[in-house]
């Protein structure tokens, strides 16, 4: 199955690409890397013997890639041609402008979360429980100077 990935990854790399690196990462999932366009797509083994799980994602500025934004589970049996279509709409849904990969506009702040205004007191128990301690501290304080002198 390993090698029959490697294969398929480098006749879908060819299709989708000119430039592009077909490479192996550590946990043995197959990886083609488009640095001309800020993309890559992985494929590992799905659930089934005849299934291919692809993951798409961005590369960040630094050559780093970022996490899978979008993936789907394909049949191999179909060939390169449907798999290839897949990929498309994969990397279509990672593009910066997609609706269905970014959830805000570019720009835009995310919205705070409105708190329920407080009602009543704004002074709570515990900070009257502590200016008394500290009012008796100063208390306490002034009783033993006073004596002293």
């Amino acid at each position: 199955m390993n090698t029959q990935l490697r294969d398929i990854a480098g006749e879908l790399a060819a299709v989708l690409w000119r430039e592009h690196t077909v490479y192996r990462d550590r946990s043995g999932v197959v990886v083609i890397r488009g640095d001309h366009v800020q993309r890559w797509i992985s494929l590992s083994s799905g659930a089934g013997a005849d299934e291919v799980l692809l993951r798409a994602g961005r590369i960040l500025d630094g050559g780093t890639t970022a996490p899978a934004r979008c993936e789907a589970v394909a049949r191999l049996s179909a060939g390169t041609a449907e798999l290839a279509a897949v990929c498309r709409r994969l990397l279509a849904e990672t593009a910066p402008g997609s609706a269905g990969a970014a959830p805000r506009a570019r720009g835009e702040r995310p919205r705070r979360i409105r708190r329920p205004r407080r009602t009543g007191r704004h002074t709570g128990f515990g900070s009257w429980l502590v200016v008394a301690c500290v009012v008796g501290l100063v208390a306490y304080y002034v009783h033993v100077t006073r004596g002293a002198f």
